[in-house]
């Protein structure tokens, strides 16, 4: 069932397989994030032309000159929404900032339940360029379309974990999941050691990420080597972020990755990408489950913190905050 992708060794999964053959499914989306903590979808029926026309929308904003564009960056919010410039984001592990620029679509919260359980201080509403009006409904689109593509990983990975199949649902259902459409410009004649994107985990529980056919996406491998990983065709990456890890008391590593710089004529090119970060509802309390603790795997976690403080401490991590 399990394929390999171009990366040789991240497996491909076909998600209609959940369905057809659900415990192999479970059991191989297990396996490869015990192991590389990252892989490949396929059959997740998202259309091609709601992604080709959010890209399309997200290069355009993009194009935008500069002075424009900061006029949607939020000073002091840690750019939970709206745009954040040039050369901001540092990664935890770099003394250098990161050759990229990006955009944070929230979740649209209704006047219902939802919006109670989630203050506006921790959910702000969105913002949307007015220079680019496709812009709000395919990003929109595409961010329902990841957040039930997550909620269904989640089940399979629940399944995996001895929990019943829905025990996520309750838990994300108003969580603080982001849509960060990014773009890495041309690269600078002097990158004064920065990369694109330098060595990090990610934060969240998973994350999912729309266009990683252009080179550059490197994982560390759990032997310390980097391994270069680019989809074919219509293939999302899935990685484990932090508070998955921290949940499951690392049975699911958080794996490194960065993007690297290219060379030669590539690096005259712009690389666009979009991940999805799924985050649990901002009141969920990441306290490490049981059923993930036993004599030979001790608590590496004793100490819960709900998922809107640790989402803060990070933040401040890498300067975004």
């Amino acid at each position: 069932m399990a394929q390999r992708s171009a990366a040789a060794s991240i497996p491909t999964l076909d998600l209609r397989d959940y369905d057809l053959q659900r415990a192999d499914f479970v059991r191989a989306l297990g396996r490869a994030y015990r192991e590389f903590g990252f892989c490949c979808i396929v059959g997740h029926g998202i259309a091609p032309a709601l992604i080709e026309a959010a890209y399309a929308a997200f290069r355009t904003f993009f194009a935008l000159p500069d002075a424009l564009k900061r006029r949607y960056h939020v000073a002091g919010a840690g750019g939970a929404r709206g745009y954040t410039p040039f050369k901001v984001e540092t990664a935890v592990s770099s003394m250098h900032p990161d050759l990229k620029e990006f955009w944070h679509v929230g979740r649209e919260l209704d006047d219902g339940p939802r919006r109670t359980l989630a203050a506006a201080a921790v959910m702000p509403p969105n913002l949307w360029p007015q220079e680019v009006p496709e812009f709000r409904d395919t990003a929109l689109a595409l961010y329902t379309a990841l957040d039930a593509l997550g909620a269904r990983l989640l089940r399979a990975l629940a399944l995996d974990l001895g929990l019943a199949e829905h025990w996520f649902d309750a838990h994300i259902d108003h969580g603080n999941s982001i849509l960060r459409p990014l773009h890495y410009p041309p690269l600078p004649d002097d990158t004064d050691g920065s990369l694109r994107s330098a060595a990090h985990e990610d934060i969240n529980l998973i994350t999912l990420l729309v266009g990683a056919s252009d080179a550059g996406l490197q994982i560390r491998t759990r032997g310390g080597s980097w391994l270069p990983l680019t989809t074919q065709g219509d293939a999302i990456v899935v990685n484990v972020g932090d508070m998955l890890a921290r949940l499951s008391n690392e049975v699911y590593p958080s794996t490194t990755h960065r993007v690297v710089n290219p060379r030669g004529l590539a690096a005259r090119r712009s690389r666009y990408s979009v991940p999805f970060f799924l985050h649990p509802n901002p009141e969920f309390r990441i306290e490490t489950l049981p059923g993930c603790i036993d004599v030979a795997h001790p608590n590496r976690y004793p100490d819960a913190i709900t998922a809107h403080d640790y989402l803060l401490q990070r933040l401040r991590e890498i300067r975004l905050l």
